[in-house]
C-alpha cells in the first residue's frame, strides 16, 4: 500500500472539541424539541416568530433552515420577513447582536453535547445571522457536519470559521483532524498536505498543545514516517500523557520500536 496507510482505529474516536468525540445518539432518549418550543425556549423570542419560524420551515422540502448557513442559497419573502422579526426581537433582548449570535452558538454547542444535531444547527444558523464573523457559527457547523459524516462540509465550514480565528490553535487541530480522516477515505494526498501545514502552524502557535502533537503523529504515521511519528508522540506525552490513545500506541509499535523505549509491546 506504500504512503496510502490505513489510519489507526484512533482516528474514529478522538478528543478535540467535540471533532473527535462523535457518539451515537438514543434518539428514543433524546426527543428533539418541536421547532416552535425550542425557538421560544431560546431568550424568550415572541410566539409570532417563533410561529413564522414553524411555518416557513414547513414549506421548504429540504428544510434550509437545517442546513449550514441556510444551505446558500436565496431565500423566500416569507423567509426574508422571518429573519426580519427574528433580528427585531434580538436587538430587543440583547445588549447587541454580537452577544445575541453569542448566545445562540452557545446553544448550538449544548444541543451537540446533547446528541440534537439538526437543533444545533439551527441554532448556529441564528447565530450566523447576528453576526457572521462569529468563528462559532462555522466551528460549530463544521462538528455538525462531522458527526454527520459530511466530512467535505464539515472542512469547508471549519476553514470558514479558521477565516476568522487564524490563531485558533483547537480550531485548527479539528480542522487537521477531519482532513486526516478524509484521506482515509479519498487518499487525497492534499488533505494530508494541507493537515501537516495546519498542525506546523498549530504547534507554531502553541508548542504546549498536545492535541496537535499526537494528531502530526498520527499524520507521519499515516505516511509512514515512523520514526516522526515517534517524535511528535513522546512531544504529546511529555506535555498530557492521556492524549496518548493505547490502540495507536499499539499500532505504532508494530512499525516500529520506541526509539526512546519508554513504550514497549
Amino acid at each position: 500500500m506504500g504512503l496510502l496507510l490505513m489510519l489507526p482505529f484512533r482516528l474514529v474516536a478522538q478528543s478535540t472539541q467535540l471533532i473527535t468525540s462523535a457518539r451515537t445518539v438514543d434518539s428514543a432518549n433524546n426527543r428533539k424539541p418541536t421547532a416552535k418550543q425550542a425557538f421560544v425556549a431560546d431568550k424568550g423570542l415572541t410566539t409570532e416568530a417563533a410561529t413564522t419560524a414553524v411555518a416557513v420551515a414547513a414549506e421548504s422540502k429540504t428544510a434550509a433552515h437545517l442546513l449550514p448557513l441556510f444551505g446558500e442559497r436565496s431565500k423566500s419573502t416569507e423567509q426574508i420577513e422571518h429573519d426580519i422579526r427574528f433580528l427585531s426581537d434580538c436587538d430587543q433582548n440583547f445588549a447587541s447582536r454580537q452577544e445575541a449570535s453569542q448566545f445562540f452558538a452557545a446553544r448550538g454547542w449544548d444541543y451537540i453535547n446533547d446528541g440534537q444535531l439538526d437543533t444545533a444547527a439551527y441554532r448556529f444558523n441564528l447565530a450566523y445571522l447576528l453576526n457572521e464573523k462569529n468563528a462559532d457559527v462555522y466551528w460549530g457547523l463544521g462538528v455538525v457536519c462531522y458527526q454527520q459524516e459530511k466530512l467535505p462540509d464539515a472542512i469547508r465550514m471549519l476553514k470558514k470559521g479558521l477565516a476568522y480565528a487564524d490563531t485558533n490553535t483547537v480550531l485548527m487541530t479539528d480542522l487537521a483532524t477531519v482532513e486526516i480522516k478524509f484521506f482515509q477515505q479519498t487518499k487525497n494526498q492534499q488533505l494530508l498536505t494541507d493537515a501537516e501545514n495546519i498542525l506546523t502552524q498549530a504547534i507554531t502557535i502553541d508548542p504546549a498543545n498536545a492535541t496537535a502533537h499526537i494528531e502530526m503523529s498520527l499524520l507521519c504515521y499515516t505516511k509512514g514516517e515512523y520514526e516522526k511519528a515517534w517524535e511528535a508522540l513522546h512531544k504529546a506525552r511529555a506535555i498530557d500523557l492521556s492524549v496518548v490513545d493505547l490502540a495507536f500506541l499499539g499500532d505504532l509499535l508494530a512499525k516500529m520500536p520506541d526509539p526512546k523505549g519508554f513504550f514497549k509491546r
